[in-house]
């Protein structure tokens, strides 16, 4: 009888953590990973490119015990392959996410997103709400222009000890030339951690992960800007979504920017400030954990 049990809890566990490549009806190889117990939550990680090994490694205890957790590296990022027409626009890639929910066989799902992921769980909820119960957006951005604009900018040249912020914000010169250069000043400085994390060690100990994913894909970061798909304010679509909505943001986040949430307005929206910076999920996850529970409990998920 004893033996009879060990096999079960045994089959459960593999059940539950599965590591597994899914094609996508383009020829796309796209990791995936399955790991935790309850309701099916899908993560759309940001970077773009960042993949999903970081949530998994800093918070997947604490998400594993709520949700089947279901961890995506998006197509040319970290362990999945790059399409062979570098097809990365917004309507391939929630196709992706639809493909890989049939794949599973799950009937709908929670989705999860963080930074960059808010522009593709908006894209994602609009095609296919009927895939979709509920969305938990953590740090998201949902106009790209405006987080320069207002965060990216002014703290940047603030942290430089820039006076004079009128030539980041000329819009006759490329947005991204503009931000490459205020990116390479912070570097040059050792103090690009300031945009986003609370010190330069929790930037260090998150980046030394890399090394533990073998030959990182990283096609798509190396592009993604380049679509236009990514650059429309995405606020304007809010209130066309019922979904339930927790908007997750950070008071010390100056890569979205901590007042990013105040034209935020989905009908169904638990709104949580959070004294952290843009990583909460490894610099404060008992308030994140707090979020969620408060999420689900609120709207019943």
């Amino acid at each position: 009888m004893k033996k009879l049990i060990f096999l079960f809890l045994f089959l459960n566990l593999v059940i539950q953590a599965q590591e597994k490549y899914i094609t996508t009806s383009d020829g796309v190889n796209l990791y995936v990973k399955v790991k935790g117990t309850g309701k099916p939550c899908l993560y759309i990680h940001g970077g773009p490119g960042s993949g999903s090994h970081w949530l998994e490694k800093f918070s997947g205890d604490m998400l594993e015990d709520r949700f089947q957790m279901i961890y995506l590296d998006q197509r040319g990022v970290c362990r999945s392959i790059s399409p062979k027409d570098s097809n990365y626009t917004m309507d391939r890639m929630v196709k992706d996410y639809e493909e890989v929910r049939a794949a599973l066989g799950i009937e709908k799902w929670i989705i999860m997103g963080h930074s960059f992921g808010g522009f593709l769980q908006m894209g994602y909820a609009k095609r296919f709400p009927q895939s979709i119960e509920g969305m938990i957006m953590v740090n998201c951005s949902l106009n790209m222009r405006e987080a320069f604009k207002k965060s990216w900018v002014p703290k940047a040249c603030e942290f430089l000890g820039i006076t004079d912020i009128e030539p980041f914000l000329d819009e006759s010169k490329p947005l991204m030339d503009r931000w490459d250069i205020l990116i390479g000043k912070l570097n040059e400085k050792n103090i690009m951690w300031k945009m986003g994390f609370a010190s330069e060690d929790n930037m260090k100990i998150m980046n030394a992960t890399s090394s533990e994913i073998s030959n990182w894909n990283h096609d798509f970061s190396n592009v993604a800007l380049s679509f236009e798909d990514y650059w429309g304010n995405f606020k304007l679509s809010c209130s066309q979504i019922r979904l339930p909505v927790l908007f997750f943001y950070g008071r010390f986040d100056r890569m979205i920017g901590p007042e990013h949430y105040k034209d935020v307005n989905f009908p169904n929206m638990m709104l949580w400030g959070s004294d952290v910076g843009h990583i909460p999920f490894m610099e404060n996850k008992e308030d994140l954990k707090n979020a969620i529970d408060a999420y689900l409990e609120k709207y019943k998920l």
